[in-house]
């Protein structure tokens, strides 16, 4: 993997992040770097699941893959927030 590669994977993987972020409701307390993280790993795990699925390779830009990735995404954020909250809580 090239350092142009790896760059690319992270404004992918923040783009993803903050587009998950967005479809959930509510305020998210969890940092900027967190967001990368989960846009990442939900990138990685989208196009994963769309190739399993057989609809990454199509012709043009891959809607279907840019959904699963934004739900993972979504998923992950919604996650890792309610931990987050749920710990404060008990502090």
């Amino acid at each position: 993997m090239t350092v142009t590669g790896i760059i690319t994977a992270l404004i992918v993987g923040l783009i993803i992040g903050a587009l998950g972020r967005l479809v959930v409701p509510g305020k998210q307390n969890i940092p900027i770097w967190l967001t990368l993280v989960i846009g990442v790993v939900a990138a990685l795990l989208g196009t994963v699941l769309a190739r399993a699925a057989g609809v990454a390779d199509t012709a043009g830009f891959d809607w279907i893959e840019l959904l699963f990735q934004v739900v993972l995404a979504a998923i992950g954020v919604a996650l890792v927030a309610g931990y987050g909250g749920r710990r404060r809580i008990h502090r």
